[in-house]
């Protein structure tokens, strides 16, 4: 089977815990489109251009990999896209019951396309990209957690 699956979020910034996710998405999907959403009302610190091509770089040796930016309703994006799955990363079960709301409301408005969740790599359970910024904002050593090219973009900005 061909299927293509959509793995969504705001990646402000990528971390390898996003990265991991990803990688483990592309291994079971022909194609898996890295779709970073606009979302202003989080308020990011990089504008979607950038973490587009923050994305990019963090997965560019990931031949079944697309990035692309959307900044409208998921279910839109995803029927476009023509995807038959959506992956979402669970790092603890703190994140179960609004991923599993999530899933429930993306399945009332595109009940052609399956949810599935991946975990990440153990090292990876306790990063989120709030947690980077805020360690960076702090001048803690982000280096562990995201892709050197996003400790650049990152330092440039706290500057």
């Amino acid at each position: 089977m061909n299927i293509k699956a959509i793995y969504p979020g705001t990646f402000d910034p990528i971390t390898l815990g996003h990265s991991d996710i990803a990688r483990r998405a592309a291994k079971l999907f022909n194609k898996v489109i890295i779709a970073v959403a606009a979302n202003p009302a989080k308020t990011p610190l990089f504008p979607l251009e950038e973490r587009v091509e923050l994305t990019k770089t963090a997965l560019a040796d990931v031949s079944n990999i697309e990035v692309c930016g959307f900044d409208n309703l998921l279910a839109n994006f995803a029927t476009r896209a023509q995807a038959q799955v959506i992956v979402r990363g669970l790092r603890a079960v703190s994140d179960f019951e609004y991923e599993f709301q999530l899933a429930g409301m993306n399945r009332t408005l595109m009940p052609e396309i399956e949810t599935i969740f991946l975990t990440p790599a153990t090292q990876y359970t306790y990063i989120s990209s709030s947690l980077i910024k805020e360690i960076a904002r702090l001048g803690g050593p982000i280096h562990e957690f995201v892709h050197p090219k996003v400790l650049d973009a990152i330092s440039k900005k706290m500057r």
